[in-house]
């Protein structure tokens, strides 16, 4: 049910700013436990497993994070690293380390819109879209959700024209995008499955991701989320790639 007089007394700016806060800012830090079931458009499925490890620089600003994975052995001691830059002229900085040829990939601006780790989430999916990246406009304002349309500063960079955003009001979190083509095809959708508390922040526990053209979804699930644990500096470098903390991985 659409409010009346609803879009004039919404800050559009501070809500996307407290949207993105709730996603990826919880806490100074943390650490999660994920596992991804990847599902294609004739069933077959393949599991990832993961620890994802985040320290804030600044909260909307500029953030550090590890994906350490474990299983399966074709991806076991791969590394994702991520070095997230809130300023708009600066691209985030992401690495791919793998063990078998021993070699530290750096992932270009252009590839952060491509399969992670041969999942539908995209590189962008698992560090966060910078809010900053696209300019938003109120559509729509419901009893339980604000409505958004996002269109993207830079469309040469991306493979969208515009997405729709919904964001939950009692949590702050997005919980449906819908990304569409420039003929207005949806093809593409994020998804909130389970969101429950945790440490006082509402926390997504399961999200997935579906291809609405070819078929086919990635259903990723959080376990032994903890924040603010006080994680260490150099739990962030580069030479964790290598050598894992594997006191923060168990």
């Amino acid at each position: 049910m659409l409010l009346p007089n609803a879009h004039a007394e919404v800050d559009v700016d501070a809500l996307i700013k407290q949207a993105e806060r709730a996603a990826y800012y919880a806490g100074n830090d943390g650490r999660a436990d994920a596992r991804m079931m990847i599902v294609d458009n004739q069933d077959r499925k393949q599991m990832r497993q993961f620890t994802i490890l985040r320290k804030d620089v600044e909260d909307n600003g500029d953030q550090k994070m590890m994906v350490f994975f474990s299983r399966p052995t074709d991806v076991k001691d791969t590394v994702f690293r991520v070095e997230k830059h809130a300023d708009t002229d600066v691209d985030d900085d992401r690495w791919l380390y793998l063990p078998a040829l021993d070699l530290v990939k750096r992932i270009s601006a252009g590839d952060k819109r491509t399969s992670f780790v041969g999942s539908h989430f995209f590189y962008e999916d698992v560090s966060g879209r910078a809010v900053s990246q696209d300019n938003f406009t109120l559509q729509e304002e419901t009893a339980e959700r604000y409505i958004l349309k996002a269109v993207p500063k830079q469309p040469d960079t991306v493979e969208f024209a515009h997405y729709v955003v919904e964001i939950d009001k009692a949590t702050s979190l997005p919980v449906v995008i819908n990304f569409f083509k420039g003929d207005g095809t949806n093809y593409r959708r994020v998804e909130s499955v389970q969101i429950e508390t945790v440490q006082g922040f509402p926390t997504v526990l399961r999200s997935k991701v579906s291809d609405l053209t070819n078929g086919g979804y990635t259903l990723m699930e959080f376990r032994g989320t903890e924040y603010n644990i006080d994680l260490p500096e150099d739990v962030f470098s580069e030479r964790s790639l290598r050598t894992p903390p594997m006191q923060w991985l168990k």
